[in-house]
């Protein structure tokens, strides 16, 4: 039996599809944010003389990268919820669900921007800190001034690249209950009938995304490496 193809509830669930879509780009947007700048702070510790904040990034990065995603989102899902209603006293009946899969991807995505940006780091020659040194800068300010700034112009590619592996991987919030744009979908196409249809338009807007999306990394990789041969 041949399946017959029914694409019709796809234009009047636009609208509700567009607000799962929203989730996703908040949640990519938070994480990516968070991600940074915990990931800077991480990587900053791993690579301190002081070693018992090396210690603690080290085990921080090797913890959440050596657990799978969607792991993490069932603990946060199940562990967050208690403990903000327990700090700040709200109502049993309080969606926490975004809230919870925000903190749950950042803390999972700032392992691995912890790892990209201390790689950054460590491409930047050493003898520059030791000049910054010599000049009367702490270790912070020889990060901050010195090193950082070169260091994030060579990383901006793999970041952003990083960003569109988020991106993708916002569709795990699905075991939350949380209608992101693939929770969208999918509940339309099982409201419908449709889900084949539905699921296979998601996939087609997630690899349009995502495809553009690395596109202009690719525009953004050569113009920086013309800048350098220059």
């Amino acid at each position: 039996m041949n399946y017959e193809f029914d694409w019709s509830s796809i234009p009047g669930a636009l609208p509700f599809l567009w607000e799962g879509m929203k989730v996703s780009l908040e949640i990519t947007a938070i994480a990516v944010i968070f991600g940074i700048v915990w990931g800077t702070l991480l990587a900053m510790m791993r690579l301190s003389p002081v070693k018992p904040l090396s210690w603690f990034a080290a085990g921080y990065v090797n913890l959440f990268r050596a657990i799978p995603l969607v792991m993490v989102l069932l603990w946060f899902f199940l562990i967050v919820p208690q403990v903000l209603r327990g700090a700040f006293n709200l109502d049993p009946n309080t969606d926490v669900r975004l809230t919870s899969a925000m903190i749950g991807f950042a803390l999972f995505e700032s392992a691995y921007y912890s790892e990209i940006i201390r790689a950054g780091i460590q491409s930047v020659p050493k003898g520059q800190v030791s000049a910054a040194s010599a000049l009367g800068m702490s270790y912070a300010q020889a990060m901050r001034l010195v090193v950082l700034p070169q260091a994030f112009r060579n990383m901006v590619p793999l970041l952003l690249t990083q960003a569109i592996v988020l991106f993708q991987d916002t569709s795990l919030v699905y075991v939350s209950a949380l209608a992101d744009f693939f929770g969208a979908a999918y509940k339309v196409g099982d409201r419908d009938g449709r889900l084949v249809e539905l699921l296979l338009f998601a996939g087609l807007v997630y690899f349009l995304i995502c495809f553009a999306a690395s596109q202009l990394v690719r525009r953004y990789q050569k113009k920086l490496n013309a800048h350098v041969a220059h």
